[in-house]
This record gives structure tokens, sequence and C-alpha cells, in this order.
């Protein structure tokens, strides 16, 4: 029996919803991959940047930069917050702060692609502690593996400092995920990340000053920070909050693993940072065992 009007109706409906929301998942895909694109070129052009500001300077440039268009984007209501709320918001400045200042210092030592990789074990060590998965622990060895690989038995083929401060901004990045989390159930939209990065670029203002001083002023200067801040901040935070609408958690965590990928075709493109294969199949570990613990956590 053929079927009738109203089902030939809701069945045409059913697929046309169907093809909406794949054509909204491969639009998110595409924001998140712009947004990881974004992000690590503006790091790369910020490199570029070392040698006019230094890297307190920069990172002072991106975070005053970034803070002041949040502001202005978001209007944050400042009054009728608790204590607990400001105190969120602050503990979230300090973690971004820290986290963009370790990194800035690691990418002045070492290639970007090394850089992000090491920081990205932040993150990875949180989804797999919270995983409570006996697989998490392979993803874990690989992922520490990928780390030795990179770091030539002991990171002899990597300065120290830069190696340690990657490392430390890795365990901020994972502060800032859980703090950022926080930070939106007090806050409406977006609010409490233009209060919390008004407080980091306040904290980062007096170490710019007096490491690039009158340079923080210089037109050119200026305009090249402006530009990292919009590649590094303001644009990939824009298309993640889109994405977000319509890409689950998880899925939007397992594609942030390829960010050591990114980072390292950026170091490649824009600083001519050539990486030898033992490097390139260290960030394919961390990222397969990036991609793996996600998908771990999100069973």
């Amino acid at each position: 029996m053929p079927a009738s009007p109203e089902v030939l109706t809701a069945e045409a409906g059913a697929a046309g919803a169907g093809a909406a929301g794949a054509r909204g998942r491969i639009g998110s895909v595409a924001l998140v991959i712009g947004g990881i694109v974004s992000l690590q070129f503006g790091s790369s052009v910020a490199v570029l940047l070392f040698p006019r500001a230094g890297a307190l300077g920069v990172v002072t440039l991106r975070l005053v930069v970034a803070s002041l268009v949040l502001l202005i984007a978001c209007r944050p209501r400042v009054r009728g917050h608790s204590r607990g709320d400001w105190g969120t918001v602050l503990a979230f400045g300090v973690a971004l702060a820290g986290m963009n200042s370790l990194f800035y210092q690691a990418i002045d030592r070492i290639p970007l692609g090394a850089a992000v990789t090491l920081e990205f074990l932040g993150p990875l060590v949180l989804s797999v502690a919270t995983s409570r998965r006996l697989l998490s622990l392979l993803w874990a060895a690989l992922a520490f593996g990928g780390v030795a690989l990179l770091g030539r038995a002991g990171f002899d083929g990597l300065n120290l400092v830069g190696a340690g401060c990657a490392l430390a901004a890795g365990g901020l990045w994972a502060a800032y995920i859980l703090l950022s989390a926080r930070t939106g159930q007090r806050f409406p939209q977006a609010d409490g990340l233009a209060l919390a990065m008004t407080v980091a670029a306040l904290l980062s203002l007096p170490l710019g000053i007096v490491s690039a001083g009158a340079a923080l002023v210089d037109p050119v200067t200026l305009g090249l920070g402006a530009a990292v801040a919009l590649m590094s901040s303001v644009l990939p935070y824009t298309l993640e909050l889109l994405a977000l609408r319509k890409l689950p958690a998880s899925g939007f965590a397992v594609m942030m693993s390829l960010e050591p990928a990114a980072a390292a075709t950026a170091g490649f493109l824009v600083l001519g940072q050539a990486l030898g294969w033992p490097e390139i199949v260290a960030i394919g570990l961390v990222v397969v065992a990036s991609v793996g613990a996600v998908r771990s956590a999100a069973r």
C-alpha cells in the first residue's frame, strides 16, 4: 500500500533535517579546523615578532588586544557577582597569563611543533586521569613514548629550558580547561572569558613593559601584535564557540588533537623549522594517543 501524503511529508522533513544536521556538523568541523590553523599560524607570526618586542612583550600585546576586543564585544557585567565568582575569574586569568607566557618562552627556544606536542601532554594527562579506563594507560604510554622520541633519548636534541616551559604550559592548559568550564557555569555567554582575559592582560603588562619598553608602542610592533592577538585568541575562540553549538564536546576534543600537526606545519611554512622523521613520528604518536584518550573518555 502506498504511503499517505502525511507520511511522505514527514519522511521528506526528516531527510531534510538530517541533511541540514550533517551540513551543520561539516560546517562546525570546518570552523574548528579554521580555528586550529589560525592559532598555530598566529603563533608563528608571534615568533617573527620576538626580535622586536621579546617573548614577554608579544604575550602582553596579545593579551591586551584580545582583552580589549572581548570587553567591547561582550560588555560583561561587573556587579552582582559573588566572591566565588571573582575567585574563579582571577584563577582563570592567572592560568591564562601563565599558560601564554610559558608557551611563548618555549617557542622562543624550541621548534613550534615540538613545543605544542609537549604542551599537549597537559590536556592528555587530564583526559587519561578522568577516564578511569585501563585502555587509557595504553594511550598514556603511547604519548610518553612519542615525547621520549621527540626528545631524542633524554631531550638531548631540545633546549631543556624550552622543553620545561612547554611542559609547564601544558599543566596550566589542563588548569585552563577546568577553570574555563567552571567560569562558563558562573558567567553568561563569554563574559567570564572577557573578564579573565583582562586579568591576564593586567598581570602580563608590567612584565611586558619591563621586557620590551618603548617597543610596545612602535606602530609596526603594535600592528603585528594586534594580528597575533586576532589570529591566536579572538578568531580561534570565536570559531570554537560557533562550532560547539552543533559539534559534540567529545568530537571537538578529538579535533584539538590535530594541533601538534598543525603547529609543525605552520613552523615549517612560516619559520622554516623543518622536522626530521623521528620528530614527525613522535608528533604522530602524541596525536594518536590524544585521539584515543579522548574517545575512551567520551565512552
